[in-house]
């Protein structure tokens, strides 16, 4: 066993990203399309992702500072362009999502890169990914900004103001795991699935419902 305090350890920044994607996880994936004031789109995939509000509807996502410090172009486009949509892809677009987290040359197209169309998400100038079983158009409430050292997190919080879902996945009540297929992603290349499900009953309370 072995215990850590990080103000006086010598664990690097990557020692800990390992520790953080090996073991939070699986981590639900933020793939997200921006563009930039040139109307130059970009869409990458982001696992430091979830729910941060229902009402509103808040999601948020952070993307990680690079080994030199700086930031990706979802950030640059976000501040130039505060809007996006977070496509939930499921396993069927897993492929064209890894794709598009090569590390493109700023103003390239990952939607041309991967192959994939672009369709009008309501509400919102970004285009949303026409294959993605959910998108939620989203306009940015925040960015917090936790440093600027290699890998310092910038926290988006993303207001949801249309979403796109296909009827196959949900009937206005439920959301069909098996039509949706999510996937979650764990260390390294490894992602997981959600085939093997089991129940346990939440107590009785009148909190929130988690």
């Amino acid at each position: 066993m072995s215990d850590y305090l990080l103000e006086e350890a010598t664990l690097s920044s990557g020692a800990i990203y390992r520790l953080f994607s090996g073991s939070v996880c699986p981590r639900p994936i933020a793939w997200v399309s921006t563009l930039d004031s040139d109307g130059n789109a970009n869409l990458a995939p982001f696992s430091f992702f979830n729910v941060m509000s229902v009402a509103p509807p808040v999601l948020g996502f952070s993307p990680l500072l690079d080994g030199e410090g700086q930031p990706k172009d979802t950030i640059r486009n976000l501040e130039q362009v505060g809007e996006c949509v977070i496509h939930i892809s499921g396993e069927g677009l897993v492929e064209e999502m890894n794709a598009t987290s090569a590390g493109l040359p700023h103003h390239e197209d990952e939607f041309a890169l991967a192959g994939l169309e672009k369709l009008p998400m309501p509400g919102v100038s970004v285009p949303r990914v026409a294959g993605a079983p959910v998108a939620f158009g989203c306009k940015l409430r925040e960015i917090i900004r936790f440093g600027d050292q290699p890998l310092a997190g910038n926290l988006v919080l993303a207001e949801v103001v249309s979403i796109h879902v296909d009827d196959a996945v949900w009937n206005g009540r439920h959301v069909s795991i098996d039509a949706l297929r999510p996937i979650g992603r764990m260390a390294g290349n490894d992602y997981a699935r959600t085939s093997d499900l089991f129940v346990v009953e939440r107590p009785a309370s009148g909190g929130t419902p988690r």
